[in-house]
């Protein structure tokens, strides 16, 4: 009788190891496709400036996007507008879903959409202007991925 407890236990952890086993091997299975269709799936892109209070930033500057950029007037912000009606943490332009979402971060003047005021996520598509306080930004996008820079 101890011989077949025995041999119950020992059965029993093989099978408990070759579980963990095929649980741990799918999750390193999914988590390199996951890693790797969001890098292949991300269109590049970048923010062209159209207009600029001050001339600053020089139109025709470009700023290539991030798959989060923050807009706004702080220096924290991935695209730092040295606009005085532009909020510090104004906009963020997000890459899910395998769309670019705008969103205002309660900002006092407000992001504009093709001179429209947005009021929740709103997907964006190439050639829509986004109006961050004086200054507005047409974005344009690429087929090809991107590298993540500035």
């Amino acid at each position: 009788m101890d011989i077949l407890l025995l041999a119950l236990r020992i059965l029993l952890a093989i099978l408990l190891y070759a579980f963990l086993a095929t649980m741990l091997a799918m999750l390193w299975r999914d988590l390199r496709q996951a890693t790797t269709s969001r890098e292949v799936a991300r269109p590049g892109g970048r923010l062209v400036v159209l207009h600029a209070a001050d001339e600053e930033p020089a139109l025709g500057t470009t700023f290539l996007l991030q798959p989060v950029t923050s807009i706004g007037r702080s220096p924290t912000n991935t695209i730092s507008i040295p606009d005085a009606y532009a909020s510090a943490q104004h906009t963020l332009l997000t890459w899910r879903e395998g769309q670019w979402w705008l969103e205002d971060r309660d900002s006092r003047n407000g992001t504009l959409l093709n001179g429209t005021r947005i009021n929740s996520p709103t997907v964006v598509s190439t050639g829509d202007v986004i109006g961050v306080g004086r200054t507005q930004l047409k974005l344009e996008l690429s087929s090809q991925p991107s590298a993540v820079s500035r």
